[in-house]
Parts: C-alpha cells; structure tokens; sequence
C-alpha cells in the first residue's frame, strides 16, 4: 500500500440474487395483489402431489400458473388444455427460477357467470309457473309406433339413436326434422321442428307418438340453445310426450326440467322410448308355451274327467252329478266373501293407519307437539330458577349473618367505635391529624363531631385534643 496516495472509494454493496429476487416478489405480491385474470389454459400438468401446473396464455403473452391442492379449489374441473377460463389469482415470483408466476385460489369457464345467472333467472321463472311440476308430465306411450327426433342430422346424436331403435324396435318408424343444434338462431328451428311434430299430421307424415329432443355432449355455451325459453315453451306447449336428451349424464339444461322425461344421453332416450324387441318375442315365447302347455293340461284333465263320468255318475242321473258341484261353489262362495271381507277390512285398517299418520305429520301437529314440548322446558326452566333463586337467597342471607357478625356493626354492638377523617376515611394514627380537622366518630345509636385541637401531646405517645362539637 502506497502511503502517500489518494485513499480509494470503497465499493457499494451488492445484493445477492436471493435478496434481489425477494425485493422483486414482495414488490409484485404487495402491487398487483390478488387479481382476475382471463385466457387460455395450455400445458396442463397434474403431479401426483395434487398440484397443478399449466400456462395461462392470449394472444401477446403468456404466465406461468400453480393451483396448489387442485382437488379441494373451486372451479378446477374447468381448467383444461384450450380452455377458455377466468382464474382469481395472486401474482408472485417464484425465487428457486426467478419465474414471475400465478398462484391460482379458483377458476371458472370465461363467461360462465353470465351464463349461469341467466340459466338461474329463467329456471326461477319458469318454476314458478308450474312448466317443472311432475302433475303436468305425461307418461310415456308402453308401445310406439311413429318417434319424432328434433336434432342435428350429421351429429353423433342421431346415429346411436338409430342404431338403438333399430336394435330394440325394428317396426318403429323415426322421423327425423334436422336442425342446428348449437349457435344463434339454433334455439328457433328446434321450437318450430317441435311445433311442427306436436301438430296433426300433416297428409304424407304420420302421426307421432313420442318425441326426442337433444344433441351430443359439448360446453355450456355449445348446449345453450337448449336454455333458452322459446325451447322451454315450444316443449311445454307440445301434446305429445318429450324426451330431453341433452348432452351427457352430468349436464342438466332448462329442457330437461320441462320435458316430461330426461335422459342422460341420445342413447338412453332411444332405450326409454320403446321396449325391447328381442325381450318382447323371449316374452312372448315364453307365454305360448305356458298356455299351450296350460291348455293341453286343461284338456288332458277334461278328457279324464269326462271320461269318469262316462263311466259312472251320468249313469246316476243329472241331479246326483250336480251334488258336489254344487257344494263346492257354495263353499267357493264363502270363502271369496270372507276374503273380500278381510281384504277390505285390512285395507280400511290400513287406510285408517296412515290416516292417522299422515294427520301426525301435518304442520299443525307437528308444532302442536313442538309447543307442548316448549311448554314443558318452560315449566322445567322456570323450576330450575326457582331452585336457584331460592338457593342464592339462602346464601345471601348466610352472608349477611357472617357480615353482621364480622363486619364493622358487631364491633361497634359492643362498644367500640369508628372515627372517620376529614377526607371520610377512617383516621388510623393520630399522626395524621392536623388541628382543625374535623372528624366524625360512629357509635352503635349514632355518630358525633369534633374538631382537633392538638394532634400531639407532651409525652411520646401522640394523642389528639379534640373538642367536641
């Protein structure tokens, strides 16, 4: 080291990339904080761990994102590759890469609130009209023969329909009005297909007896010309019984509240629509050949009767062949009347019973009981006061004989007396007595005033003069 040059400037100090990157997280979690953000989801990865990874991307930038304990966030079904969705996201840095990131709290479909406020609104709506009420569906016809089908005509939808009514139901004719199915406008070619099908038919179409409304699974926004109202109407308005087959199991669309029957996919639609052909002719099978076996008992036993009366009671005369006969439907007779009887008897006890059941569970029982039950923990309550308040009399009134006995009246009962200071205290010294004070001295029949005159005597004892007033 040089003795005689300049002393150099120290250099400033450097932070480290820990600091640095700790400085830049804190900055960015107490600026931007917690925000929505929307775009599109893109290298989803789920860890075994129950963390999520994916991009959140539009077209000029991109973010990485982390959803930690995805199972248990709100909205993380909605979070797919190519989806469109909206996250509620902290912003922060993620030190180990230096990597500004997303920490992801929930997500929903871009635009799903909208929809799902409008899908709300007019499912109260048309509630409260009575268009879900069960009373007004209609059953289901046990053997159609003509199936109306309100769908896309190059969709998945109406392929397994076909497929299933041709397997089930050969002789049933489907008739088919092709519409759009997804998109604006869709929603009023389905109303008037559907309107045109619940309408007479008209010369060259035959009459329908049932109809399938719906399409293949897809988003909420791809099913929503089955949310609309004019659909609702136009299916309620129908006269012929509906089927809604909108999407998948798991997707409930207005239509199918409205329709006298849901069914979770276009398949199941075409399965509840008929009956089975191959169970009906294993049916049907089965009852001719219990009747033709029935019938060739019935008459087997014919012949052997006859037979025997051939050969022995015709021979007797008509009178004795009907005896028996006779007896037996008499007794018949009893019997049938005596089951009747019960029958009834055991249905009216029934009836009776659940009478008086439902009787019990009406309103007015059940908060008569509910009041009774009130009445009697009142009539418990109020005891139970009772008893405490009787319990804290008697020990106030041990108290109050304890301070009678040891409390300043008993002292002043046998002859002692209290003096009190000017400032109302008792005087405890007459050290702390100054002349002039006046004092106030308590007796057991009263009190009097005095004055101090001189607080200290001759001797070494201080004693205070006092005059009397």
């Amino acid at each position: 080291m040089d003795l005689f040059s300049p002393p150099q400037p120290s250099a400033p100090k450097a932070l480290s990339v820990t600091q640095l990157l700790r400085r830049m997280k804190n900055a960015v979690e107490s600026a931007v904080g917690e925000v929505w953000i929307e775009g599109e989801v893109s290298n989803l990865k789920k860890q075994g761990s129950g963390h999520w990874y994916f991009s959140l991307k539009d077209d000029g930038a991109q973010i990485q994102c982390a959803m930690f304990g995805a199972a248990k966030r709100p909205g993380a079904a909605a979070l797919q590759d190519g989806a469109q969705v909206r996250v509620f996201a902290e912003a922060s840095v993620y030190e180990a890469r230096g990597q500004l990131q997303l920490i992801v709290l929930k997500a929903e479909r871009a635009g799903l609130g909208d929809l799902q406020a409008r899908f709300e609104a007019l499912k109260r709506k048309l509630q409260a009209e009575g268009l879900f009420d069960a009373a007004g569906k209609r059953p289901l016809p046990a053997f159609p023969r003509v199936i109306g089908i309100v769908t896309s005509d190059t969709g998945a939808a109406i392929r397994d329909i076909l497929t299933v009514l041709q397997r089930r139901a050969p002789w049933v004719q489907a008739v088919l009005v092709p519409v759009r199915v997804q998109g604006r406008g869709a929603e009023r070619e389905i109303a008037a297909a559907i309107g045109m099908l619940g309408r007479a038919a008209a010369p060259g179409q035959p009459r329908c007896d049932v109809l399938i409304v719906g399409r293949g699974g897809g988003s909420l926004e791809d099913l929503w010309c089955f949310n609309e109202e004019i659909v609702a109407r136009a299916i309620a308005a129908c006269p012929l019984p509906v089927i809604s087959a909108v999407g998948h199991e798991i997707d409930f669309t207005i239509a199918d509240f409205v329709a006298d029957l849901r069914a979770p996919t276009p398949s199941a639609a075409a399965e509840l629509a008929v009956p089975d052909g191959a169970e009906l002719l294993a049916r049907l099978a089965q009852t001719r050949r219990r009747l033709a076996r029935g019938v060739a008992e019935r008459l087997a036993r014919g012949r052997a009767q006859l037979d025997g009366l051939k050969r022995g009671t015709l021979q007797r005369g008509g009178e004795r062949l009907l005896r028996e006969p006779m007896q037996r439907l008499d007794s018949l007779r009893a019997r049938l009347t005596q089951a009747l009887r019960n029958e009834l008897d055991a249905t009216a006890a029934q009836l009776q019973e659940l009478r008086l059941r439902h009787r019990s569970q009406q309103p007015v029982r059940v908060l008569e009981r509910r009041l009774d039950h009130l009445a009697n923990q009142r009539q418990r309550l109020d005891r139970l006061m009772q008893v405490a308040v009787l319990q804290h009399h008697q020990r106030l009134a041990r108290l109050r004989g304890l301070l009678r006995t040891l409390g300043p009246a008993s002292a002043l009962q046998r002859g002692f007396s209290i003096t009190l200071g000017p400032d109302g205290r008792i005087a405890r010294s007459a050290a702390t007595l100054k002349p002039g004070d006046l004092l106030t001295t308590k007796f057991a029949d009263g009190e009097t005033t005095s004055r101090v005159l001189d607080p200290a005597g001759p001797s070494r004892e201080r004693v205070a003069m006092m005059e009397i007033e």
